[in-house]
């Protein structure tokens, strides 16, 4: 029996299995609208046999997108757009989740293919928002975010979770992580506030709570709401682990039901040990004493590696990207080689022996 095809449940919602398709950004939307990319990007995930498919980190406003290419859901516009895409994840078997973001300082930057440099005003980019007026590395100075702009964009945040349910999403993910908005907060490395919102650690925590606290205000009792957290910045003096864990507990008060694992993004530089699993022993501790389900990522490559992950209660689910990217059907091919049952779509039947 493989751990990873075991089914798993959260709140009112069961998943098929335990492999998660991580949000990855696609960078080509126009004005924050899913087009056919999306559809085939994200429906053949769902076709792919995995057990929840998660859209890219998308906007809660226009000033939120990292990229002019991002998705976004400000509007209902967006919100219909969005629709035909969860309905057809849902079709295939998989959960249909989206990830909500606010990119703060690191908002405003061209494609990742044309550069990823930040956008002067002339080539269409935007002011950008943070918790201090710190800068990334070399990049344009953020304007400091005043008591109204923070009530303003948990608002935007709880906006956006409501779409996300009329759109038909039936998990939402709240971006803690890579060094945007809510993380930016968190750390000391770029938060130097001398409100309530900066200094201690309760501080730091203050506004990415709000933001957890207001869209479980706005999301069903019954469905799944997930964080996603750099459980380190990689850096001296700045977000660690130890944070983390007790951040973590303080997302489970507040009705987060999953902390997606992952780490870095606040500052260039950072020297990360990458290697496979490298970010799984985080999940494990968060897990452990948090006493919160965990989400694994990081270089999960094969199906020995994430079967081993699960069966050993290091986390709960893996999310996967990179693999994903390189195979839509690893859940498939992965099912195959752990002896498990994972059933092929219909029309691709004759090719599943």
């Amino acid at each position: 029996m493989s751990s990873l095809f075991s089914a798993y449940s959260l709140r009112e919602l069961e998943f098929r299995n335990r492999v998660f398709v991580s949000p990855m950004c696609q960078y080509s939307s126009r004005d924050g609208l899913p087009n056919d990319w999306h559809m085939v990007h994200l429906g053949s995930r769902a076709v792919g046999g995995a057990g929840l498919v998660c859209v890219e980190a998308t906007g809660v406003s226009p000033e939120g997108r990292i990229s002019p290419g991002d998705t976004g859901l400000w509007s209902e516009e967006h919100t219909q757009a969005f629709k035909p895409l969860a309905s057809f994840i849902k079709s295939q078997g998989a959960r249909a989740a989206i990830q909500l973001a606010h990119a703060g300082r690191k908002a405003s930057t061209d494609v990742p293919w044309r550069g990823g440099k930040p956008l002067s005003e002339e080539q269409g980019g935007w002011q950008t928002l943070a918790p201090s007026a710190v800068p990334f590395g070399d990049w344009p100075a953020p304007r400091e975010m005043t008591r109204d702009d923070i009530e303003a964009v948990t608002q935007q945040f709880a906006d956006a979770a409501r779409r996300a349910l009329d759109a038909g999403f039936e998990v939402v993910e709240l971006h803690m992580a890579h060094g945007y908005l809510l993380h930016e907060f968190l750390s000391p490395l770029s938060n130097r506030r001398e409100d309530e919102f900066g200094g201690s650690l309760e501080n730091r925590a203050r506004f990415p709570l709000q933001v957890a606290g207001a869209v479980r205000a706005a999301w069903p009792e019954g469905l799944p709401l997930f964080a996603r957290i750099s459980a380190t910045d990689w850096v001296e003096g700045g977000w660690d682990v130890e944070q983390s864990v007790q951040f973590s507990r303080w997302l489970k008060e507040r009705g987060v039901d999953l902390i997606d694992c992952s780490t870095g993004g606040l500052v260039p530089g950072a020297r990360i040990p990458v290697a496979p699993n490298y970010q799984v022993p985080f999940a494990k501790r968060i897990r452990r004493e948090a006493f919160v389900a965990t989400g694994a990522v990081g270089l999960i490559n094969e199906p020995e590696q994430a079967e081993e992950i699960i069966a050993s209660g290091r986390a709960d689910v893996v999310f996967l990207a990179r693999a994903e990217l390189r195979d839509p059907y690893w859940p498939l091919h992965a099912a195959k080689r752990l002896g498990a049952e994972a059933p092929w779509p219909v029309q691709y039947g004759r090719a599943a022996g």
